[in-house]
């Protein structure tokens, strides 16, 4: 039995302190999620619960220990809980976080106490631990990604190289005379923790203290997430560069960041050693307008380049009106009466899957029939369904692919002669017609409907209209139509990324200009191309010596922001 999966004590429960890291989700250890698969509660500031809940389990309450609003000299933390129930947990009084821990491990719950970073080195859990131990109440330390270890390495700065260094980890709020005095001596690395409006008095204790005013320095906000941004310059000069970044003055000056003093910040370096902020689609917003369950490999691939992927379902799927013909076809898959069944959505798969489940039947009842897939993705459903396609387009991944492998109907060869093609209501009749020609009979059956998707909320409206996304992604004709219906025509300086000619002919009638289109149809390599986009775009800019920006930020009244690179 593994640490995380002790039970909790009838009375005092236990405590797990857990490092969510700096920020990026996918830097929480094996062991934490392990852990808040487990815990009842979670204790955590916003920003944590935001990267740890997606990993607990339903229902689980949340403690959000943020410092009162009306209050902020006093950094208490209040209780402000929500159960999956979305009732209050407890009373909302202002308290310190330790107390709050062991009120919610009462009565036996296993409590994940969540901070950003690792709990030994960015946040000052010892006090909570202490605080469970005097109570009796147990706990253990699941260790995190240090913000002092994470950001730089997301920042293209190493800590350490061959020649090996001294690396010094200050906390400048904390931080005393002897401290600035002891690595300002040092030729070292020297890895501050600052706010943004902090940092130009932290270069000038260093300097103050013997360090070189031209010693290189990085300066990065957000670190590990698709909002970090990093600036490269001198202990003599980083006041000077954030001002003309035009990044200070500001309201968020306040916000944490970590800076890098040392030789191994230098911007030859790192224009070399930047891969996180380097990626092609770095930061861009891309609106991603397909159904909830297409959507999330597309935005798991948009993720990897950099991209802030937003779903925006633009269809609804629902079953047919009149359910006979499918039940009929499902019955005749049984019975024999079919020598082939061809799938051209991972939808018609879905459909059909349901049909057999409602029936009692199972991947067994396609025995002795012959079964075709369009597309990677419907094949892997049929795959995880337990078929294994017959034919899949060895071309383009089409209607028409699928009919230049298709097999001639050959009454030596085939006892049966009808095909079933379980397909949309909004479905073209290519496939049906070549499939005819080639001698088959067809059961043209209508196994789902689409429908046009509720409207997305205001505010993403007023995005895909004003210019707040980067690019779109349409892969299918359909798409177009129905965002345009639910939500309006995107704005002009947003990139417009097109599956194939059909939806790109689509888009250009709804009056948009089409900057991407994939080189076979299908989204990954729809994903592909505007990624490469993307890179073309970047590196074009650097080339021009031009800050390298994101689409959004060409709109009117946009602000223009220097890239980091």
């Amino acid at each position: 039995m593994s640490p995380t999966t002790l039970p909790a004590g009838p009375e005092h429960g236990h405590v797990t302190f857990l490092g969510a890291g700096p920020g990026d989700p996918g830097l929480l250890t094996l062991r934490a999620v392990e852990a808040l698969a487990h815990a009842d509660v979670l204790v955590a500031e916003h920003e944590v619960l935001d990267v740890v809940r997606t990993h607990a389990r339903q229902g689980v309450s949340e403690v959000q220990t943020d410092a009162d609003p009306s209050d902020p000299g006093t950094g208490a933390p209040q209780l402000t809980v929500v159960d999956g129930a979305s009732t209050t947990f407890g009373a909302p009084a202002v308290r310190d976080a330790a107390h709050l821990v062991m009120e919610a491990a009462r009565g036996g719950r296993r409590v994940v106490r969540a901070v950003t970073g690792d709990p030994g080195l960015d946040a000052y859990a010892a006090e909570e631990m202490l605080a469970c131990a005097a109570a009796g109440v147990p706990f253990e330390v699941v260790p995190g990604i240090a913000n002092a270890v994470g950001v730089p390495a997301y920042a293209g700065v190493p800590l350490r190289d061959a020649e090996g260094a001294d690396v010094r980890f200050v906390d400048a709020r904390t931080a005393s005379d002897r401290c600035w005095t002891e690595v300002g001596a040092s030729d070292g690395t020297v890895v501050v923790s600052t706010t943004l409006d902090s940092v130009a008095a932290a270069a000038g204790e260093l300097v103050s203290a013997g360090r070189k005013p031209d010693t290189p320095l990085t300066v990065t906000i957000a670190g590990t997430t698709t909002r970090q941004r990093t600036w490269t310059a001198t202990l003599g000069t980083v006041a000077q560069t954030l001002k003309q970044a035009k990044v200070l003055p500001s309201p968020d000056g306040g916000r944490p960041v970590i800076a890098v003093v040392g030789e191994r910040s230098s911007a030859a370096r790192r224009d070399q050693l930047s891969w996180f902020e380097s990626k092609p689609l770095f930061g861009w917003k891309v609106l991603v307008p397909r159904t909830k369950e297409q959507a999330a490999s597309l935005s798991d691939q948009l993720r990897s380049y950099g991209a802030v992927p937003s779903e925006v379902p633009t269809i609804a799927v629902e079953p047919p009106r009149t359910p006979q013909q499918m039940e009929r076809a499902v019955k005749g898959l049984v019975t024999g009466r079919y020598e082939w069944i061809a799938f051209t959505s991972v939808n018609a798969v879905k459909a059909v899957r349901e049909k057999f489940e409602e029936y009692g039947l199972d991947a067994r009842a396609f025995a002795g029939i012959k079964v075709a897939a369009v597309g990677e993705q419907t094949a892997n459903a049929l795959i995880a369904f337990g078929v294994k396609p017959d034919l899949v387009p060895s071309g383009e991944q089409s209607a028409a692919g699928l009919l230049e492998d298709w097999p001639p109907y050959d009454p030596v060869f085939d006892p049966i002669d009808r095909v079933f093609l379980p397909r949309a209501d909004i479905a073209t009749e290519t496939l049906v017609a070549g499939l005819i020609e080639l001698g088959w009979e067809v059961d043209d059956v209508t196994a789902y409907r689409t429908v046009r998707a509720s409207p997305p909320p205001a505010t993403t409206r007023e995005a895909i209209k004003g210019g707040g996304f980067d690019a779109v992604l349409f892969t299918s004709s359909s798409t177009v139509r129905n965002l345009v219906g639910i939500a309006g025509k995107p704005h002009n300086v947003t990139v417009i990324a097109c599956i194939g000619p059909a939806t790109a002919k689509t888009a250009e009638e709804h009056g948009l200009r089409v900057d991407v289109m994939a080189p076979e149809p299908s989204v990954h390599k729809l994903a592909e191309a505007l990624a490469d986009f993307g890179l073309r775009r970047r590196a074009a800019a650097l080339e021009a010596g031009d800050p390298v920006t994101r689409p959004s930020e060409r709109r009117p009244g946009s602000r223009r922001r220097r890239s980091s690179t």
